[in-house]
């Protein structure tokens, strides 16, 4: 009987719990909203002891603005956000307008930044302690269910005394900050970064310049700060393969070589590095590279003769021979 009664309970708690919010989802957490005022990119970073938080929690638009709704999620928030500044609304008058129309407001954190560097943020009345914000021109931190309620202004002091650094960078060192504090009392599982340029392109593709997802992992922030690495990274491989577009060999040794110093074991920049200073006539150097690429897996070896038709090697038959000639 005492099992029937306990779980009537657990029940009758829950539906309770969800009452505000009806299917709306939790997302527990700390996030910042933030604009690099040299730049004016803006982004938003959010951790979470929860699935996919980046999924609902953070969204952004270039040349309009970040949001980051968390605690028990409307996912409206961040959609109608965006649409609100898009249409000239401010970020304070886009956070009234959003919770005015939404009985659950005292269960929500929400933090709202535009593209003029104005922060607007509510922590709601219900949301579980440790919560609580701190915001300033061009910045906002915000959580909630903390461990300790030192963990927003650690945040906060990370951003200002990181403005050296590139957006995402800022943005990681403030949640990093946030897990050193102790974080989510519950743990961590996910965490997400996404930083919008400061004009819209009309290309999404080129409008959002970081957009990384960690959707579940024992270290999320740890592997945020190695996926970041390998952004930047790859930014340089494809800088190098726009220069091959534009026929700068010189540029694109430049930075495939940018590339290849960040992750010196990386095979597939070591690579494209060989190929295209085998393109510019630095024969000697590309040997070198090819045939380190080619001991740890023959799998280029076979690629390579295949790059000659579509003039991505533009080498002649006796330099492809020497390089055909590595593995013998």
């Amino acid at each position: 009987m005492k099992y029937i009664i306990i779980s009537i309970f657990v029940l009758s708690q829950s539906l309770f719990a969800q009452s505000p919010i009806g299917k709306e989802p939790l997302a527990h957490t700390y996030s910042i909203v933030a604009r690099d005022s040299n730049t004016g990119e803006m982004g938003v970073a959010v951790q979470s002891h929860w699935f996919s938080v980046g999924t609902l929690v953070a969204w952004g638009e270039a040349g309009v603005g970040v949001v980051a709704t968390q605690s028990f999620i409307n996912p409206a928030f961040g959609p109608d956000g965006l649409k609100l500044m898009k249409s000239g609304k401010s970020a304070n008058e886009t956070l009234k307008l959003l919770l005015t129309s939404d009985e659950g407001r005292e269960v929500r954190q929400l933090a709202i930044l535009d593209n003029s560097g104005e922060t607007a943020v509510f922590t709601g009345a219900r949301c579980i302690p440790f919560a609580g914000n701190l915001n300033g021109e061009n910045y906002s931190v915000q959580a909630n269910l903390m461990e300790k309620n030192t963990v927003w202004g650690a945040m906060e002091k990370a951003f200002l005394e990181s403005e050296k650094l590139p957006l995402a960078e800022r943005l990681l060192a403030a949640l990093e900050a946030a897990q050193a504090e102790g974080g989510d009392i519950r743990g961590k599982q996910s965490a997400a970064i996404l930083v919008v340029r400061a004009k819209a392109t009309g290309n999404i593709w080129e409008d959002r310049l970081v957009d990384l997802r960690i959707d579940d992992h024992k270290n999320p922030i740890k592997e945020m700060k190695r996926l970041l690495k390998v952004h930047r990274a790859y930014e340089h491989m494809n800088k190098g393969d726009l220069e091959i577009e534009y026929g700068n060999i010189e540029g694109a040794v430049k930075e495939y070589g940018a590339a290849e110093d960040m992750f010196p074991n990386n095979i597939e920049m070591k690579f494209w590095h060989a190929v295209t200073l085998a393109n510019a006539g630095e024969m000697d150097e590309a040997l070198k590279l090819f045939k380190i690429v080619f001991l740890k897996n023959k799998k280029w070896h076979t690629l390579t003769p295949r790059l000659v038709k579509p003039e991505l090697l533009t080498v002649s038959k006796e330099e492809l021979k020497k390089i055909m000639n590595l593995t013998k």
